[in-house]
């Protein structure tokens, strides 16, 4: 998949601050004993199980230290790897594959954590039409690329940010003053500033589901903390009048009870909040 373009000047930004921490004023290990004219190569190994991704942001990241690098692609964004497997060999001066390496690793490695955890999740909900989602907990600064690793795994994105969509949680519901408050007041926000953002609203109860819709409705409900016996209740209640989400404490034991229930999508936190990185190296080749 490409860079999307509203996730390029993110992309941008945190590829320079990652070259700025890491390279400060200067790469001196490199500069002591590395000539300026070496050129040579280097292949991305593979060392686990998983799937791929971040190849499209490593080249991104050579090609900002140096214009003229060669990068060579032989997996792509996405596909299954096993121990072995070479994702691309990239050719240049060898001090800028020296000042890449971590950076890229770091990514590519995380990344493609992400996108394997994110592949089990969606590999459970087989033949059902509900979508993994992920959330806001991730990385900070790393959000989009970690967003971009659940869509290469498989799954969706919820918003980006607080500025992409309104989400109306227990915290903006209880200091609105309820639920119909703050429907009320998300509707009206839109119509004055002249925005078009989807609005969700958090749900506790069953009854909460009638405010919501006495309120004048929204575009997606999401259940919080529900049972599955009590999801499948909420999906009736709603009727197909809007989307629906189920959300908090789902484990990928108990993932496919909630599908199975009928919701449209299952948010879930620890597709980016705890994962493991891939494991994979960046090694000097003839």
């Amino acid at each position: 998949m490409s860079v999307k373009p509203q996730y390029r000047p993110f992309v941008d930004r945190l590829i320079e601050l990652a070259i700025a921490e890491d390279i400060g004023d200067g790469d001196h290990t490199s500069l002591c004993c590395i000539p300026d004219t070496e050129y040579g190569r280097m292949r991305l190994l593979c060392k686990e199980s998983g799937i791929l991704a971040g190849v499209e942001i490593a080249e991104i990241v050579f090609r900002r230290l140096d214009s003229d690098v060669k990068f060579e692609p032989l997996l792509s964004d996405g596909v299954r790897v096993e121990p072995g497997d070479v994702a691309f060999y990239v050719s240049g001066r060898l001090r800028t594959l020296l000042q890449a390496e971590r950076i890229v690793l770091n990514i590519m490695q995380r990344m493609s954590g992400v996108a394997t955890r994110t592949a089990v999740y969606v590999e459970r909900l087989k033949g059902l039409h509900t979508k993994v989602l992920d959330t806001r907990k991730t990385t900070p600064g790393m959000r989009v690329l970690e967003k971009m690793a659940v869509e290469i795994g498989g799954g969706a994105n919820h918003r980006i940010g607080l500025f992409d969509m309104i989400l109306l949680k227990d915290n903006h519901i209880d200091f609105a003053g309820g639920i119909e408050n703050a429907v009320r007041g998300a509707r009206e926000y839109l119509r004055r500033t002249g925005r078009n953002l989807p609005i969700e609203c958090e749900v506790r109860t069953l009854d909460d589901i009638g405010r919501v819709f006495a309120a004048g409705g929204v575009d997606r409900i999401m259940f919080d903390n529900f049972t599955p016996e009590m999801t499948r209740e909420a999906v009736k209640l709603v009727g197909g009048r809007c989307e629906t989400e189920s959300s908090g404490g789902i484990t990928l034991e108990t993932l496919r009870d909630y599908a199975e229930c009928g919701v449209d999508f299952i948010s879930v936190g620890a597709l980016t909040h705890s994962v493991r990185a891939l494991d994979m190296s960046l090694k000097a080749v003839e």
